[in-house]
């Protein structure tokens, strides 16, 4: 039993034992399908956790010399990187961090593929391709929209890979089922088909939410056991983000004041959407505050403000059942992907604290933020 007294606020607070259901998850749905998933930093790196996730899997999959870097250094194996574009300043870190490097053109292979071969051709490489489909609505997080920079499609690839590939990576999913991935891999095989019996790997990118209550995992197993048994010699790799800390923890916020403007009433909390939740107004979604519900009329009800100057960093309305005080504790349910990744110190505000909720039922306190940590932003 968390005892919400001992948590420092505002605070992002894992809970051990439900990341571990997930990692075990993870685990059984690769080993059944014969499949490699590793860990996308972009939604969680949460890095002193990996002991924890090295229990189950072994590799992560970066977007950057630095999760490139951090993958080497705190996952103990080099990572499969994929950028939309490298520059000559970053690759030779990336090469060195990497096994799989990921190019996002023909033009980027072209131009670091030399660095490659002079490395001895240590990197395996591979080109990402855009199938031109994908059941995500929403263009912010959709990789494969009319235009998107994302990958190479068909008609621009030709009919031969260039020497020095040997893999192909797409990534079409956001928070998907596995019947999505389905129809992906429809339109993967009627694209680029003829390409696979000449690759040594397939990377089906990210957004497989194979942790959610109601995903269909045993529907997966029998997808990607299928899709393998056509292609008995390709390494099929996933890199989900999000289903490694799906539902894993939440978000801690106090109440510090409430406002009224025209009868909305407001309560202001000590944790800002825009520097700490800003998944919510970017997609948007609104999230479950426990212990409260969507507005009911006739019940006390709040708009939740944060304690930024932008004017739109508020969400709302939430509907409690006894009225709401300053000190009053706010929890935001599953706050853990693609929050702490995307934190900022907008205004100056510190980031939250973060929290491991051990198995044992013991606070263990990760990192607290301070004025150096703003300040040393600015040297």
């Amino acid at each position: 039993m968390i005892d919400f007294n001992q948590i420092p606020s505002p605070c992002y607070v894992m809970e051990e034992k439900l990341f571990r259901n997930n990692l075990s998850l993870i685990k059984n749905v690769a080993e059944q399908a014969g499949v490699t998933i590793i860990l996308a930093f972009k939604a969680f790196s949460m890095w002193k956790t990996f002991p924890i996730v090295r229990e189950y899997i072994r590799y992560s999959t970066a977007s950057s010399r630095f999760e490139a870097q951090l993958a080497f250094e705190e996952m103990g194996s080099p990572a499969h990187t994929y950028s939309p574009a490298y520059t000559e300043a970053d690759f030779p870190v990336i090469l060195k961090y990497s096994s799989h490097v990921t190019f996002n053109s023909l033009s980027q292979f072209q131009r670091f593929y030399p660095m490659v071969q002079a490395d001895g051709n240590r990197v395996s490489c591979g080109i990402r391709i855009n199938p031109e489909f994908s059941g995500v609505e929403t263009d912010l997080y959709n990789p494969c929209a009319p235009g998107s920079r994302m990958g190479i499609i068909r008609d621009l690839l030709g009919e031969t890979l260039p020497e020095g590939i040997e893999g192909l990576h797409f990534h079409t999913l956001c928070e998907s089922t596995s019947y999505d991935l389905e129809r992906t891999l429809t339109e993967v095989e009627k694209r680029f088909g003829h390409f696979l019996p000449h690759i040594k790997w397939l990377n089906m990118g990210g957004g497989h939410l194979m942790t959610r209550k109601g995903y269909d995992t045993a529907h997966l197993i029998r997808l990607l056991q299928s899709f393998k048994a056509r292609y008995p010699h390709l390494e099929i790799i996933m890199e989900p983000g999000s289903a490694f800390a799906w539902q894993t923890g939440f978000l801690l916020t106090t109440v510090v004041d409430i406002v009224e403007n025209h009868g909305i009433q407001t309560a202001v909390i000590d944790a800002s959407f825009t520097c700490h939740m800003p998944d919510c107004l970017e997609m948007p979604y609104k999230p479950v505050i426990r212990f409260a519900t969507d507005a009911v009329e006739g019940k006390t009800t709040y708009r939740i403000g944060g304690n930024s100057c932008l004017s739109g960093d508020y969400m709302g309305d939430w509907s409690f059942d006894q009225p709401l005080q300053p000190g009053d504790k706010i929890i935001f349910e599953d706050m853990i992907h693609y929050t702490i990744v995307k934190t900022n110190m907008f205004n100056g505000i510190p980031h939250p604290s973060l929290v491991l909720w051990t198995k044992e039922d013991q606070l263990k306190i990760l990192r607290t933020f301070t004025y150096e940590d703003y300040k040393n932003r600015m040297d």
